[in-house]
């Protein structure tokens, strides 16, 4: 993972999600979503800044959905995973679960 390309969790949370809403990732289902996956409750505002960081770096693209009449005319952005989304998501759980396997069966060490 170069400088510049690193997600936080934040980023890696939303864009995991992304990918399992799959046709139905746009900001209020991925914070629907985000409550239900992992009981983290954040804002609609953090969801939409996160969405259009992981937009620049290219790990999402974005297109507008119709208008619909629940919506009162109003369009969604949907949000797809990119190639290189993937990628970043193989490479944060490839590290994730090297580093877990070092832990191996050690028992937890307590300095109280």
């Amino acid at each position: 993972m170069g400088k510049g390309n690193n997600i936080g969790e934040l980023e890696e949370l939303i864009l995991l999600l992304v990918g399992v809403l799959r046709d139905e990732a746009y900001a209020v289902g991925v914070l629907q979503e985000m409550k239900s996956q992992t009981g983290r409750e954040l804002n609609i505002s953090a969801i939409h800044a996160v969405l259009n960081r992981l937009e620049e770096k290219g790990f999402v693209s974005s297109e507008m959905g119709g208008a619909t009449q629940e919506r009162g005319g109003r369009r969604k952005r949907f949000y797809k995973l990119t190639a290189a989304g993937r990628q970043m998501i193989d490479q944060v759980r490839e590290v994730r679960e090297k580093l877990y396997g070092q832990l191996g069966a050690n028992p937890v060490y307590s300095f109280a």
